[in-house]
């Protein structure tokens, strides 16, 4: 039998986020495209993403034709949040007074890949990238390339170099409480056996300076 689960952020009742997530307004509009893939993953960071954000929008499927009338007809100025070959670094926007709508592919980057690759529309759209050097706190995840972020993470990046720094950091509150929550239900055992050098840099994190473990 299946445990009921919150209908808002579809995590199990007993361990529902809602609480957590926060209700942001942002000028930026973002449009997450999910992999279905993705959907029941119990690690979504896309679902609290689009929860968090007043202007933000989450659609599932592998195609997406209702956009090729939105891209045509719509107010804001649309790119692609994604790397690639002539990708613009994202805090040149942030001088651009037009509004702007960052549409996010949400997969893995076989998955994400797949839906540019069946959708020309988006594969074409303008592609913007965050800086280079970041590191996630994703530390349930190896990351596939150096500078790989969750969602989520790549989400809240975005609207803090285009809006002002620091004024999404609030989005990722249901985050890490979503990361500990899974740290705590595998056991810090198991959690040092699989993620060793993400679990050896938690640790160290939370000891106080001029402690020892």
């Amino acid at each position: 039998m299946s445990r009921p689960s919150c209908p808002r952020c579809v995590r199990p009742l007993s361990h529902c986020l809602c609480a957590l997530v926060p209700r942001l307004s942002s000028r930026t509009r973002v449009l997450i495209l999910q992999h279905p893939s993705e959907a029941s993953h119990a690690l979504n960071t896309a679902r609290l993403a689009a929860l968090a954000l007043d202007n933000g929008e989450l659609r599932v499927g592998e195609t997406f034709p209702e956009l090729t009338t939105e891209l045509a007809h719509g107010a804001h100025r649309s790119c692609l949040l994604f790397p690639g070959a002539g990708a613009m670094p994202l805090a040149e926007l942030a001088q651009d007074g037009q509004p702007l709508q960052l549409i996010v592919p949400d997969g893995t980057w076989r998955k994400a890949r797949r839906l540019l690759h069946l959708d020309p529309q988006l594969a074409a759209l303008p592609r913007v990238a965050l800086p280079e050097g970041l590191s996630s706190r994703y530390r349930l995840r190896k990351a596939p390339m150096a500078g790989a972020l969750s969602t989520i993470e790549a989400i809240v990046c975005a609207l803090n170099l285009l809006e002002g720094a620091g004024r999404f950091d609030a989005m990722l509150r249901p985050f890490e409480a979503l990361i500990e929550g899974q740290i705590a239900a595998m056991g810090e055992a198991v959690y040092r056996r699989n993620h060793g050098d993400h679990a050896a840099a938690r640790i160290s994190r939370s000891v106080p300076a001029g402690s020892s473990v």
